[in-house]
């Protein structure tokens, strides 16, 4: 945000979320944004990566973490990436307004 600003950008900045369901989408996620996804997340889910619940739970809930704290540093909303997985979409979306509930009470 600070780097956009300083550039004399100074319209909404929605940030883009796609939780991770599989162990196979952290390098494709890298690639697609050009960013990597964060070691600590790959370690782990590398330690659960033969288990695609568990995988699946744990992308949520990281996915969840980070809408969270995007929001409480003052992201005017969300936008959710399903590329054809809406219940996972549809399970983050329930669990940010679970954690965050008075911001949807608008």
């Amino acid at each position: 945000m600070a780097r956009v600003r300083g550039l004399g950008c100074d319209i909404p900045i929605i940030p883009g979320i796609m939780p991770i369901t599989s162990y196979g989408q952290i390098k494709r996620f890298g690639e697609l944004s050009g960013t990597d996804v964060p070691a600590d997340l790959v370690a782990r889910l590398s330690r659960v990566a033969d288990d695609r619940a568990a995988v699946r739970d744990l992308g949520l809930e990281a996915a969840a973490q980070l809408c969270c704290r995007l929001l409480d540093e003052g992201a005017p909303g969300l936008h959710y990436y399903t590329l054809n997985r809406s219940r996972a979409t549809t399970e983050l979306h329930s669990m940010v307004r679970d954690l965050r509930p008075g911001l949807w009470d608008l």
